[in-house]
């Protein structure tokens, strides 16, 4: 069945960056609309009806986010976009800021205007920089347009976007890290409470949205709910999605579908399957930092609640397919490393723990390992979960514990054979 594109609909046409381009093909109607006709609860309410979830990872609704929002505290409050995406294998927020940056900006205005923001901010990748060029020249044409600014298209509503290019570090992808960066601190995730909905960016109520969950809400103010529930697996999981598939498939794309596409049809139908004559070994199916998929699991669906209910999470849609020419031992080992490298330090179990896993790990990878690793690790992993300010523990003790289990007789063929199970057999 034929998939009417959305979110990237006009991507692959060069002049959607350029403003005037942008308006002809229908843009910023839904904000204009918004403004003169709607409130700003009409626009909670209606957001929360659509079933909207963040496209961030954790998958919170939307709206619902935003009604946490206290509007009587006498201070000004933020709007923060998430342009920050470090998630290793996911990459479809950068192809919207490079090239169909004002989709994001009209996403920003209507979500500003909900939450009565007049000062937001783009906190965008520090690699990224032909997207900040991009979105720094479609925010340069908004102002001009009188889209942002005071009294934007003619109405009361004053709002002005801030582009902020961070230094790349993972952890500022974690919403509190974000905000203190932003601040001009070290990158450091703070406890919670209090939410940043409640105490955010300067102790002021703010909202931290991602760019895909942004660039939604024109399509959902132009076309109506019954539209946007019309897509996805239900009505707690609807609306287009953009996944990453990388690794061992013949097409390796960023593709958008609706959220809940069955994982084998994305894998086969869309990116054309397995690479030639390979066998599907596993599929990380939420970017590197959930767990893995045997081969036996697949039969599942892309959303938030299906992939949960099979002990694993859709999280940035980085959708990593593994054939069997890939070592499980070596990925483990790749994983920790990249954790133990960007972890704040902040918590113990973190800075301890990524460290030691990673250690144990190229022990094992390298042929010196002993089988009471095996339970080291299991324990580790278990002592790092649900016990830091952020999941950046979790993040790495989650996909390792999971390879461990489910692959454990190639961890202990590299234990005992001093070599890697793959290509023994072969």
């Amino acid at each position: 069945m034929s998939y009417e594109l959305v979110l990237f609909k006009n991507v692959h046409d060069p002049k959607t960056k350029e403003i005037d381009h942008y308006t002809e093909l229908g843009g910023y109607q839904a904000a204009r609309r918004v403004l003169k006709e709607l409130t700003p609860a009409n626009v909670i309410d209606t957001t929360k009806a659509s079933g909207l979830r963040g496209r961030g990872g954790a998958g919170f609704p939307t709206g619902l986010k935003w009604s946490f929002v206290p509007k009587t505290t006498g201070k000004p409050i933020y709007l923060c976009c998430n342009a920050d995406e470090s998630e290793p294998g996911t990459c479809k927020d950068r192809v919207i800021l490079e090239r169909d940056p004002h989709q994001l900006i009209e996403g920003m205005i209507i979500a500003a205007y909900a939450v009565e923001c007049h000062l937001a901010f783009i906190y965008i990748r520090g690699e990224f920089t032909l997207g900040y060029r991009v979105v720094e020249q479609a925010l340069a044409e908004a102002r001009a347009k009188g889209f942002l600014g005071p009294k934007i298209f003619g109405s009361s509503f004053d709002l002005e976007i801030v582009l902020h290019s961070g230094a790349g570090a993972y952890i500022c992808g974690e919403e509190t890290g974000l905000l203190e960066s932003l601040e001009g601190k070290r990158g450091h995730p703070r406890q919670k409470p209090p939410f940043p909905a409640i105490s955010g960016l300067y102790a002021c109520p703010t909202v931290v949205n991602n760019v895909e969950t942004l660039a939604n809400l024109p399509h959902i103010f132009n076309r109506g709910l019954d539209w946007f529930k019309s897509l996805g697996s239900n009505e707690k999981n609807s609306g287009p999605k953009l996944y990453c598939v990388s690794g061992h498939v013949n097409k390796p794309a960023v593709v958008e579908r609706e959220l809940g596409i069955p994982l084998p049809e994305l894998i086969n139908d869309v990116c054309g399957g397995v690479r030639t004559g390979h066998r599907l070994k596993g599929v990380i199916p939420g970017g590197s930092s959930v767990p893995i998929l045997t081969a036996d699991e697949i039969d599942v669906r892309m959303d938030f609640d299906s992939l949960a209910a099979k002990g694993t999470l859709l999280g940035s849609a980085g959708c990593m397919v593994i054939d069997e020419t890939a070592c499980i031992v070596k990925l483990a080992w790749r994983t920790s490393r990249f954790y133990a490298e960007e972890t704040c330090g902040q918590c113990t179990q973190c800075r301890e723990g990524t460290w030691w896993m990673e250690q144990v790990l190229h022990r094992i990878e390298h042929g010196k390992g002993k089988m009471s690793d095996l339970k080291m690790i299991l324990d580790m992993c278990s002592n790092m979960k649900g016990v830091t300010i952020c999941v950046l523990s979790d993040a790495c003790a989650m996909p390792v514990e999971a390879m461990i289990n489910k692959y454990r007789e190639e961890f202990e063929y590299h234990i005992t054979e001093r070599k890697c199970l793959v290509g023994a057999h072969a």
